[in-house]
């Protein structure tokens, strides 16, 4: 446990509130969610941890422990600008918050993280997530789940500049240990579904830190956007790829611009893969699970084109190792992470191996990390938690 409480007593005096957002990890399903499709992520036990208490003026005093820097802004000098800092995750959220209506109180917050950054497991939700919580808390305040994890989104979106679906956000605030989470990214509705305790979630960080400020991310959706327009134009009826069928782009698509057609194809294909995957889940048929994460990464590779060498050499890697039964890039893609399903006996040895063989062909060291499903956001109660 990250002490923010024994930060907090050190730096501001008294005794804090602490909150709980964890990252993620998606199990299948990339680059779906702002195509109104579905995903299936998990909550892990990385997670943001903010320690909240009350200012008696208007201003919020918010330190980072894992960057050593304190930031000061008024809440009546709340600009929707972004200063392209760390702080903008906190501050665009209390933006938000306050544009819809909840009256914020000074507050000082101490934010200590153990989400890997720049890894693809949702940092910047994990930080807004827990914030959101500490804010409406230390404002006497409160909003619906759903409606924390969509003003998350928004601060995101408007405030940092980052075009992401609501998956990140919406794990965060609903992710249950044991479980993976099926969303449907239009409904808003999730549908939990259990993992089977004899596999464990690996996994892999490449050592190559993507940068979606590179605006690759956001061409992405561009992409997305402009294959949709097209299609439109034959199936006027349809609001989102969501809507679309592999027939129905071969039908009305073959005149598109080919990078335009392709990333289509992906969104469709891997919808398709999402929901075949919560069958499998539901009949334990693991293996047919991880054939289906091996295909998303070659359409990831091949069609979205968000893959990258060390990526694709780690997926290579692990599809040859005892015990793996689906690996696929994870995250928004150019580097982070891979997700890998495995026999829990074969879990160490994996580890090792794939470690070993990763360096040898890459000559980076990668970091593994053995997870499992957890809890979503909320408040820590139990002190000996709380770190102190």
């Amino acid at each position: 446990m990250l002490s923010t409480t024994r930060e907090f007593r050190a730096r501001f005096r008294g005794e804090p509130s602490v909150f709980r957002a964890p990252g993620r990890v998606n199990l299948i399903g990339e680059h779906t969610d702002y195509n109104d499709g579905w995903v299936m992520p998990v909550a892990l036990g990385f997670a943001t941890y903010v320690a909240v208490g009350p200012r008696i003026d208007r201003a919020l005093h918010v330190f980072s422990t894992n960057f050593d820097d304190l930031r000061v802004r008024s809440l009546d000098d709340l600009k929707p600008t972004s200063q392209k800092h760390w702080s903008d995750y906190v501050y665009g959220v209390a933006v938000t918050l306050a544009n819809q209506g909840v009256e914020l109180r000074g507050a000082n917050l101490v934010i200590a993280s153990d989400v890997p950054m720049g890894a693809g497991l949702s940092s910047s939700a994990a930080i807004e997530v827990a914030t959101a919580f500490a804010l409406l808390h230390n404002s006497r305040s409160s909003l619906e789940r759903k409606e924390i994890a969509l003003a998350c989104q928004r601060a995101e979106n408007e405030f940092v500049g980052m075009r992401c679906g609501i998956m990140d956000q919406f794990i965060s605030c609903f992710g249950r240990a044991g479980h993976a989470l099926l969303i449907d990214c239009r409904s808003l509705e999730g549908r939990l579904l259990p993992l089977q305790n004899e596999f464990r979630i690996a996994i892999c960080n490449t050592g190559v830190k993507h940068e979606h400020a590179s605006g690759e991310y956001n061409k992405r959706r561009a992409d997305c956007e402009g294959a949709l327009a097209y299609l439109k134009l034959g199936l006027p009826e349809i609001t989102a790829l969501r809507d679309v069928t592999v027939e129905q782009l071969e039908k009305f698509g073959r005149g598109m611009e080919p990078v335009a057609f392709r990333r289509a194809r992906h969104v469709i294909t891997e919808n398709e893969r999402v929901q075949q995957a919560c069958e499998a889940l539901e009949a334990a048929e693991m293996n047919r699970f991880g054939e289906l994460m091996f295909a998303s990464h070659r359409s990831l590779r091949d069609d979205f084109e968000v893959s990258c060498d060390e990526l694709n050499a780690m997926v290579s890697l692990a599809e040859k190792i005892e015990g793996v039964v689906g690996a696929r890039m994870t995250g928004g893609g150019f580097g982070g992470c891979t997700v890998n399903l495995v026999r829990r006996e074969s879990v160490a040895a994996f580890q090792s191996e794939i470690a070993a063989r990763y360096k040898s062909v890459k000559g980076i060291e990668p970091q593994i990390y053995i997870c499992d499903a957890a809890e979503s956001a909320g408040q820590i109660i139990d002190e000996a938690v709380r770190g102190d």
